[in-house]
């Protein structure tokens, strides 16, 4: 067994005669998390004896949660891996993902995928832990990814991913001219019985919405390069959502099989914007934009986009 966090929390007036387990699930503790902490011998105390989650809370008490885990699944297997690690705590790293790397093992990528990486890393740290990627890229997608460290930050961070509270922006290039800026509201469902392939649908498929602001345009290529803005996350969203008003994303093979300016997905999870979910500090990361990306439309000078910010309002709206 692994002792991977223990947490102390002080009680306030206004979270008095709350029950211990009311008390966590404020926090943003899961169903899992709860059960494993009961399931755990002092997993859970106040003033330092343990209690039962329905045990009631005064004022100025300590409650301290004990978190154990077993030890990680041998189905990852340990692999050597460049990886670009941008922060790191007890509860979550924050990795800048290289296109081409997927990342869960699939049939045909037992051994390279991200999930591996992060395994030997951890390894050779003597920290081992299970992988809980919170927020999803595609194999083609480069960029920003957190990584859960232990099962309350993983509860926690997948809460804030379907409260909203993790903002996302993402640089992608588009074929052709795009509007200077947008709102596409279009619903996302599978294509037909296909298992990867989605399409907008209207009669079955999911609410989305995307906020897109034009950067730059290049005449030469015809090709634009946007800020890409989430309200929502829905699989293949932005590929899906820019082919649908006509301005599908160059090299990707699903939705636009075209590789004469680059040979991946030009999208790129940029920057991430999320409170900790143990200590609540606002945090922020951008990531640098990859070279095929930076040069996809002859863009000389990419410093002034760490200064952008996502538009309050949008100057045209591409919804129905």
């Amino acid at each position: 067994m692994i002792l991977t966090r223990i947490l102390h929390y002080q009680i306030t007036p206004n979270e008095a005669d709350w029950t211990v387990e009311k008390f966590l699930q404020m926090k943003g503790y899961s169903r899992n998390a709860l059960s494993r902490l009961k399931r755990t011998a002092g997993g859970l105390s106040v003033n330092g004896c343990p209690v039962f989650s329905s045990s009631r809370l005064k004022p100025e008490d300590s409650l301290t949660i004990r978190l154990i885990e077993p030890e990680p699944s041998s189905q990852i297997t340990p692999v050597p891996m460049d990886l670009c690690i941008l922060y790191e705590d007890e509860d979550l790293m924050v990795i800048d993902k290289a296109a081409g790397v997927p990342v869960h093992p699939s049939q045909g990528h037992r051994c390279d995928s991200l999930a591996n990486g992060v395994m030997w890393y951890s390894r050779q740290k003597r920290e081992p832990f299970s992988f809980r990627a919170v927020n999803r890229l595609d194999s083609g997608t480069s960029g920003l990814l957190i990584i859960a460290k232990n099962l309350i930050s993983s509860a926690i961070l997948s809460q804030m991913v379907r409260d909203r509270l993790i903002s996302r922006e993402y640089l992608a290039a588009a074929s052709g001219c795009l509007p200077e800026s947008g709102t596409i509201i279009a619903p996302i469902g599978r294509a037909g019985d296909s298992i990867m392939t989605r399409r907008v649908d209207f009669d079955k498929g999911d609410y989305a919405c995307t906020h897109y602001e034009r950067l730059f345009y290049d005449p030469a290529a015809d090709c634009s390069l946007a800020r890409v803005h989430l309200d929502t996350g829905r699989t293949h969203q932005i590929r899906v959502h820019f082919q649908y008003i006509g301005h599908p994303l160059p090299g990707d093979f699903l939705y636009n099989p075209d590789y004469s300016l680059i040979g991946r997905t030009a999208l790129h999870s940029w920057r991430l914007s999320f409170p900790h979910p143990i200590t609540k500090a606002p945090m922020t990361f951008t990531a640098s934009v990859p070279e095929d990306i930076k040069h996809i439309c002859s863009i000389p000078d990419f410093a002034g986009l760490t200064d952008l910010s996502v538009p309050e309002t949008q100057k045209d709206v591409n919804s129905i």
